[in-house]
C-alpha cells in the first residue's frame, strides 16, 4: 500500500449519533504489544516528542506498535491514557460477570467526564513534553481528534505540528463529535447492533465487547477490523472498554483560526474506514480548510486502510517521522 501526500479537495437522534461514536476510537492495534510509552534519543532529523491520544472506548495501548517504531527512530513518545481509561479504566462488575440485566443499569464514573477533563490530561502531557526541549507533535486517532483541537487552542505555542489520524475534527457547522456523527456524511458509517442500557440514564455509551452473539461480533469486526484476521480481532476486543462519556461526545471542540488554525496540520485519511466514514473525513478536512484557507491540511491518503490503519505500522510511522515542523 502506498500513501500519496497531497492537498485534499473539498439530525439524527442523540442515540443514533452515538452508535457511530461508540466504536470510532477502536482499541489496541492488533499488531501492538507492550507498554504505551517509550523514550529514545539521537536521530539525524532531530529529537521530537510525539504526544499520542487514543479514541473512544480505547487507551494509550492503541499506539503501542506506532509508538515503538517512532522510538526506534530516535524520538520521544508519550501515549496518553485519558481519565478513567487504560490503566485507570472503569470495569463494571456486571461486565466481568456478563450479567446483562445488571450491566444495563450499573452506574459509571465515566459519566462525569467532560471534554475539559480530556483536554487537561493531554495539555498536561504536552506541557511536560515541551519542558524536555525539542519540538512537540500532537497526534490524535478518532475521538482523540477532539483533544487535538482543544489542546491546540489552549497551548499553540507549545506545539510544532498537529495530526489527525482518521480522527474527528469538528467545525463550525459540526461543533461536536455527536454533530459530526449525525451528519449526512457520518451516516455512511457502520454502527453496533446493540448498546447496553439507556445512554441517557447511564450518562455513557456502553457496549458489551465480550458478547458471545455471533451477529454482534461480526458487526464489531466489520466496523473496526474488517481487514484483520479473527485472531487479531480478538486481541483488539481485549483492549476495549465498555463506557464512554456522552457529555464528552456532545462537548464543543472547534479550533479557532487564531490559535489552532496557525499550526501546521496533517490528516491521515483511511479510505476503507467503516467506523469513521471517509465521506465525513473529507467534509471535516474541507471545512477546516475553509476556516484557514492560508493554512490547509496536508492529507496523506491510505486508500486501503480501515479504522485501525494500515496493518504495517511503519506506513503511518513514515508519515509521522517526516512531518514538517
Amino acid at each position: 500500500m502506498t500513501d500519496d501526500k497531497k492537498p485534499h479537495p473539498e439530525g439524527t437522534s442523540r442515540r443514533r449519533a452515538l452508535r457511530l461514536a461508540g466504536v470510532a476510537g477502536a482499541a489496541a492495534l492488533a499488531t501492538g504489544t507492550g507498554a504505551g510509552t517509550a523514550y529514545a534519543t539521537g536521530t539525524a532529523h532531530g529529537v521530537r516528542t510525539y504526544v499520542l491520544v487514543h479514541g473512544t472506548h480505547s487507551a494509550a495501548a492503541f499506539w503501542t506498535a506506532i509508538g515503538r517504531e517512532l522510538a526506534l527512530r530516535g524520538h520521544r513518545v508519550v501515549a496518553v491514557d485519558q481519565p478513567l481509561h487504560g490503566t485507570e479504566k472503569f470495569i463494571p462488575k456486571a461486565y466481568q460477570a456478563q450479567d446483562l440485566r445488571a450491566l444495563a443499569t450499573e452506574p459509571s464514573p465515566v459519566a462525569a467526564l467532560t471534554l475539559d477533563d480530556f483536554e487537561r490530561r493531554v495539555t498536561g502531557a504536552v506541557r511536560r513534553a515541551a519542558r524536555l526541549g525539542g519540538p512537540v507533535v500532537l497526534v490524535g486517532h478518532s475521538m482523540g481528534g477532539l483533544s487535538v483541537s482543544r489542546v491546540a487552542d489552549a497551548v499553540p505555542e507549545l506545539l510544532s505540528h498537529i495530526c489527525y489520524m482518521a480522527a474527528f475534527c469538528p467545525s463550525r457547522s459540526m461543533p461536536s463529535l455527536m454533530d459530526c456523527a449525525s451528519s449526512p456524511e457520518g451516516q455512511h458509517a457502520l454502527t453496533p447492533l446493540h448498546q447496553v442500557g439507556d445512554p441517557e440514564k447511564l450518562g455513557v455509551l456502553r457496549l458489551n465487547w465480550r458478547t458471545s452473539d455471533r451477529r454482534e461480533l461480526a458487526a464489531f469486526k466489520e466496523m473496526i477490523c474488517a481487514d484483520h484476521t479473527d485472531a487479531q480481532f480478538l486481541r483488539v476486543l481485549e483492549g476495549m472498554q465498555t463506557d464512554e462519556s456522552m457529555t464528552a461526545y456532545a462537548d464543543r471542540a472547534v479550533g479557532r483560526a487564531t490559535t489552532w488554525g496557525r499550526l501546521p496540520r496533517t490528516y491521515l485519511r483511511f479510505g476503507k474506514d467503516r467506523a469513521l466514514a471517509t465521506q465525513l473525513q473529507d467534509r471535516m478536512i474541507a471545512e477546516a480548510d475553509e476556516l484557514t484557507p492560508h493554512n490547509r491540511f496536508t492529507v496523506h491518503d491510505f486508500p486501503n486502510a480501515g479504522h485501525l490503519g494500515p496493518s504495517d505500522p511503519t506506513r503511518v510511522t513514515d508519515v509521522l517521522h517526516g512531518l514538517p515542523l
